[in-house]
């Protein structure tokens, strides 16, 4: 068999039948060994404040992937700091970092972080309170992002228990101790299953699904869906042969009582292709593909699927919009609607009680805050949050109108924690009746502040990926 061309033998090609997977390259597995390390002062961090301490009845969680717990960008912290100064909320730490666009994953007392410095690319797990570090792994990379942008890692780290999993810029797929940063396997995805390199590099996070990780590995001819045994790293099904890997991550749900997973897929191709693949996670079996992408050839989707009851919503950018499918019983998709004016390019939007929020557009001036309502698509409102602010530009200061662009938003407490593009943060309160801003700060001046924000055990933890020092923020959201 053409590994290159079809990677698994195929029970049945129709959806509702599984695929047996057959692995181009077992990783070799190494048992745990070595005792956990203590955590020691950290010479790229500068530490401001400690952390006030946590209100006895706060709720806290730990965030242990991208978007959070509930995989929506939904925190269910409570006791959280609603007000700030024009500075932002107390500093703890900050930590000077390397290239990448990768947001922390945190648990209990380990926060794991991956970025770049030179031709490495670096795990570190620091201590979520201080930035003391207690481990550092790093391996080889060439990868360069072919647009300029940046040439770091994308994918946030996953945890779970005593084990860590990152997927780097290359496909470089590691699973470590996270006790002490020992690689227990690890496999080079984009070499052993063939897969060009993309515009922006491998940047989907795996999913963690009881025994196994979920990847939207998208190699030719297939699978565009792969699963990996957690302990071994050996591949247990793949699934689809239609579309590469694109720059969301698989999502869970629990339809009509019984779990699923959804991935938005599609990479480069020509003629650009790509769209929602609905599958068992159990076998990998397909329910149904439901074609979504841009015409144009430059373009990727990267906003994930939002789930919420039945109902599954997926948007892209690049003039092409979202688009709202029903679940039926029989695990196929009906439309409920279209529209080229509610598209993300790579924030994933909010539902709630009935509406969606996100920032639609594509570039910086084209960007706005916008409010659909989901059963029927229609634009309730849409704003441009502007204000002015003073910034200091060839060593004068002036004014400049300001936005919060293509931000990402949190939804905590029953509101808004908006990340700008431009370093900004605010409290915003959405709601069908309109935008209203409730607080506001300047954290940094600079661009590309992409990833969303993670707050665990009150803290946020805020990555600055331009500017003169880019760093590594944690912020203290702790309320007295």
């Amino acid at each position: 068999m053409n590994r290159r061309s079809f990677l698994f033998s195929t029970l049945a090609t129709a959806p509702g039948f599984a695929q047996k997977a057959v692995d181009p390259a077992p990783p070799s597995v190494v048992k745990p060994s070595g005792k956990p390390v203590k955590a020691k002062d950290n010479p790229d961090v500068k530490f401001h404040n400690a952390p006030k301490s946590l209100s006895k009845d706060a709720v806290t969680h730990d965030w242990i992937s991208f978007l959070g717990p509930t995989h929506n960008a939904y925190s269910t912290e409570t006791k959280i700091l609603k007000k700030f100064t024009a500075s932002g909320p107390p500093l703890v730490w900050e930590m000077s970092k390397g290239t990448g666009y990768s947001s922390p994953a945190i648990a209990g007392d380990k926060l794991v972080f991956c970025h770049r410095r030179g031709n490495l690319e670096l795990v570190e797990c620091l201590h979520p309170e201080s930035g003391k570090k207690y481990w550092q792994y790093t391996f080889q990379t060439q990868f360069e992002d072919r647009y300029g942008y940046n040439n770091g890692p994308r994918a946030s780290p996953v945890i779970d228990g005593d084990r860590v999993y990152t997927m780097g810029a290359q496909g470089k797929f590691h699973c470590l101790d996270i006790t002490n940063g020992q690689v227990l396997w690890k496999r080079d995805l984009q070499e052993e299953f063939k897969i060009p390199q993309d515009f922006f590099g491998m940047a989907s996070t795996p999913l963690l699904d009881g025994d196994q990780l979920i990847v939207n590995v998208g190699a030719p001819g297939g699978p565009t869906v792969a699963a990996f045994d957690k302990m071994t790293g050996r591949l247990k099904w793949g699934s689809g042969n239609e579309w590469g890997p694109s720059y969301a991550s698989p999502i869970p749900a629990i339809v009509h009582g019984k779990k699923r997973v959804f991935v938005l897929a599609g990479g480069e191709s020509k003629p650009p292709t790509g769209g929602l693949i609905m599958l068992d996670p159990t076998t990998g079996a397909i329910d149904f593909t439901f074609p979504w992408r841009s015409k144009s050839y430059e373009s990727v989707n990267a906003s994930c699927p939002v789930i919420f009851g039945n109902n599954v919503f997926i948007s892209a950018s690049y003039k092409t919009g979202g688009a709202m499918l029903e679940i039926t019983p029989d695990f196929k998709a009906r439309t409920m609607w279209t529209s080229p004016d509610f598209g993300m390019h790579f924030q994933t939007p909010i539902h709630k009680d009935g509406y969606l929020y996100g920032f639609d557009g594509r570039n910086e001036p084209d960007a706005s805050l916008a409010c659909c309502e989901a059963k029927t698509g229609k634009i309730v409102w849409r704003v441009t949050p502007e204000w002015m602010d003073k910034l200091s530009v060839n060593g004068q200061m002036q004014e400049r109108l300001m936005s919060t662009y293509r931000g990402t938003l949190l939804h905590v407490e029953g509101r808004f924690l908006a990340l700008g593009e431009m370093g900004h943060l605010l409290w915003m309160d959405l709601t069908p009746q309109g935008y209203k801003e409730a607080s506001r700060a300047w954290l940094f001046g600079a661009r590309e502040t992409w990833a969303l924000p993670v707050l665990s055990h009150g803290l946020l933890y805020i990555g600055q990926n331009s500017g003169n020092t880019p760093r590594l923020l944690c912020y203290d959201m702790r309320e007295k």
